[in-house]
């Protein structure tokens, strides 16, 4: 038998999802796609291939040895797709999110000292101020959708964190209606992969790319004005400028406000998102309301990273509320070289995707996978390393990841040492776009007497 021929032969071995099915159920895919992707992997398994257009087809997958194969075992193999490198990088350049190959590595290895957690240290006192600044605009005693509010406070916090005072109020509000306009028409893009030549030629995508320049501009404003200024602020800002190349370079503006724009995005999308189903789940269960406020009440120390490395039980909540809800939900990947892992077959250039919402949620992995048990974490915190995604994992996993646990932390254990959440409806209601949102997020909230 040819090469090619045992190649298909070993391609086939994928159930595979007609076109007809995808145009089908194009319009509930576009407002919601998991129960789609979810009745596939019961019919056909945890992977299969769809196919979105003549010959163009994606390979789902919510195997989590594959995906840990993918991100970590064989990762020299598997770049981001187009999604990223492509698509996504029109609107915010090529920073640490959207780039590949060398200058992924250089950039990482630039920026990553920044996020250590002695850096950090020097930043908990900023995003905790800028937490006690945002709590008292909660409503109380009246129900209210917590998403604005959540999305609000991390948008200030990762701005404050980054710059300090150095922008306005105005710029940060701007700021903000650029970064999440842009993400919802890159949603319609992604899922109206039909209508791309009418974005096109209608100018939408223009307009669009237009705001983003507006948002590189006042970026920019804000680093020359930081330049000019004799002040240091041990901010991410100062870490940023003050990094250096292994040749002694810094970076240069561009690349700089790519990088920014990146921490826009990746740093506060994923902590309002999970901060607002956090609240929604403890509105729920409010005996883990009482562990954590509890454990606020236990602390003695005044130093925040003593605070944030010792609250156990804030921390597992936390994680269990991204395991039921993944902030980012997918994982994308392109493979350089043929592969083949379990009997399956992916010639180079297949599209990947990884659900992390149905690996976080597959029965096989997880003891009454749908409920939620904050205790699941409370042993040893590496059980479940080779199932439990929120951050990604591998070399790429997100940069940021102790930033946004810490700065987590900080604000459920604030929220609940002053209030008490109560429900308002049995259900949490999920809006997936490029990353998953709550949908009607109501809640009440009562002051602790």
């Amino acid at each position: 038998m040819k090469q090619n021929e045992l190649s298909m032969k070993k391609e086939n071995n994928i159930p595979e999802v007609p076109l007809s099915k995808f145009l089908k159920h194009s319009a509930n895919i576009l407002k919601n796609p998991l129960p789609f992707h979810h009745e596939n992997f019961e019919e056909k398994g945890d992977t299969f291939r769809l196919n979105i257009g003549i010959g163009k087809s994606v390979i789902f997958s919510r195997d989590a040895a594959f995906a840990e194969y993918v991100l970590q075992k064989n990762q020299k193999n598997y770049i981001k797709s187009t999604i990223q490198t492509k698509d996504l990088a029109k609107y915010i350049g090529r920073g640490l999110l959207t780039s590949d190959g060398e200058h992924w590595r250089k950039q990482r290895k630039l920026i990553q000292p920044a996020f250590h957690k002695k850096q950090l240290a020097k930043l908990l006192g900023a995003i905790k101020q800028a937490i006690l600044e945002e709590i008292p605009k909660l409503k109380t005693d009246e129900t209210f959708d917590v998403f604005p509010f959540f999305n609000d406070l991390a948008f200030q916090t990762v701005v404050k964190s980054l710059f300090s005072s150095a922008a306005t109020q105005e710029e940060i509000n701007r700021l903000q209606f650029i970064t999440e306009s842009a993400q919802k028409m890159l949603v319609r893009e992604l899922r109206q992969p039909y209508l791309g030549w009418w974005f096109k030629i209608s100018g939408k995508i223009e307009h669009y790319l237009k705001l983003t320049r507006e948002s590189r501009q006042i970026l920019q404003k804000i680093v020359d004005e930081r330049r000019r200024s004799d002040e240091k602020y041990d901010d991410l800002l100062d870490m940023l400028l003050e990094a250096r190349y292994d040749d002694g370079n810094s970076m240069d503006d561009e690349q700089l406000i790519d990088e920014i724009l990146v921490l826009f995005i990746a740093g506060h999308e994923t902590t309002s998102n999970a901060l607002s189903f956090i609240s929604q789940l403890l509105a729920l269960n409010p005996e883990w309301q009482d562990k954590i406020f509890e454990e606020t009440q236990n602390q003695a120390s005044e130093d925040l990273m003593a605070v944030v490395t010792n609250s156990p039980v804030t921390q597992q909540v936390i994680e269990e509320g991204m395991r039921l809800f993944p902030p980012a939900y997918f994982i994308d990947r392109v493979n350089i070289e043929d592969d083949e892992f379990n009997g399956k077959f992916f010639p180079a250039g297949s599209n990947l995707l990884f659900s992390i919402y149905e690996i976080h949620r597959h029965p096989d992995l997880w003891q009454r996978p749908d409920e939620f048990l904050p205790q699941r974490f409370s042993e040893n915190p590496k059980q479940y390393s080779s199932q439990y995604f929120p951050f990604g994992a591998g070399p790429r996993k997100c940069i940021g990841n102790n930033f946004a646990m810490f700065e987590m932390i900080i604000a459920v254990q604030e929220i609940i040492s002053k209030y008490t959440i109560l429900p308002v409806k049995d259900e949490i209601e999920i809006k997936p776009l490029i990353t998953l949102k709550p949908k009607n997020a109501l809640l009440k909230f009562m002051n602790r007497t």
